[in-house]
């Protein structure tokens, strides 16, 4: 079956926001009493559920409940500085390289993903824009994108997905997808590189790969 859709990740891949999320994860931090990480070490270390990685970084237990404090504290934060987050810079390039249909998954808000999406500039571009529709976020992506999946009625067999982290791996796995790792995003290079999945440096380049798969 030949792929001829890419699914696009946002946060980390189109969206060039590592340094917000490295911020607004500290002011999370800080608020119970945490020490500060560098883009350096959130690279190293960042994973879904990120409740995991909040717990291994602040050295205890955390439960649902303080998760849930921490994630708002962390939203917060994030959505002051969102307005000045810009697009990678070969984005556009790379979208436009594609030759097949093309769609964005996003753990981040659904209410305000679509319209960020419409800020830069990508209204029309994408058959269908998803985000997550819950007060809580990260969560794995593995069932997020199944019922992206299902909404575009297309089996994972057709399907690329381009993302940064180890957990859009797994998610295109548990789909029978494509997958290739984009290393400009949240994860540290080594990881994505050790998985022995495809990586590219570049989104033009991630592009050009999936063309192959």
């Amino acid at each position: 079956m030949t792929r001829t859709h890419l699914v696009w990740d946002w946060n980390g891949t189109l969206l060039d926001d590592l340094s917000l999320v490295v911020s607004a994860t500290n002011v999370a931090f800080e608020a119970v009493g945490g020490r500060a990480v560098d883009a350096d070490e959130h690279r190293a270390r960042f994973r879904r559920p990120v409740a995991e990685f909040y717990a291994e970084m602040l050295e205890r237990a955390i439960d649902d409940e303080e998760f849930g404090r921490l994630d708002k504290i962390f939203h917060d934060a994030y959505r002051l500085g969102l307005a000045s987050m810009t697009l990678a810079g070969d984005a556009m390039t790379a979208i436009k390289s594609w030759p097949g249909s093309q769609s964005l998954l996003s753990m981040w808000f659904h209410s305000e993903l679509v319209p960020a999406v419409e800020t830069y500039g990508l209204n029309g571009v994408f058959a269908r824009v998803d985000g997550l529709r819950t007060e809580v976020g990260g969560h794995l992506k593995a069932a997020h994108l199944a019922h992206h999946l299902d909404g575009l009625g297309l089996a994972g067999g057709q399907v690329v997905l381009i993302g940064d982290s180890l957990d859009d791996a797994a998610a295109a796995d548990s789909a029978g997808a494509g997958i290739v790792l984009y290393t400009g995003g949240f994860t540290h290079p080594d990881r994505l590189r050790a998985s022995g999945r495809p990586v590219a440096d570049t989104l033009v380049e991630a592009v050009e790969i999936a063309k192959s798969l």
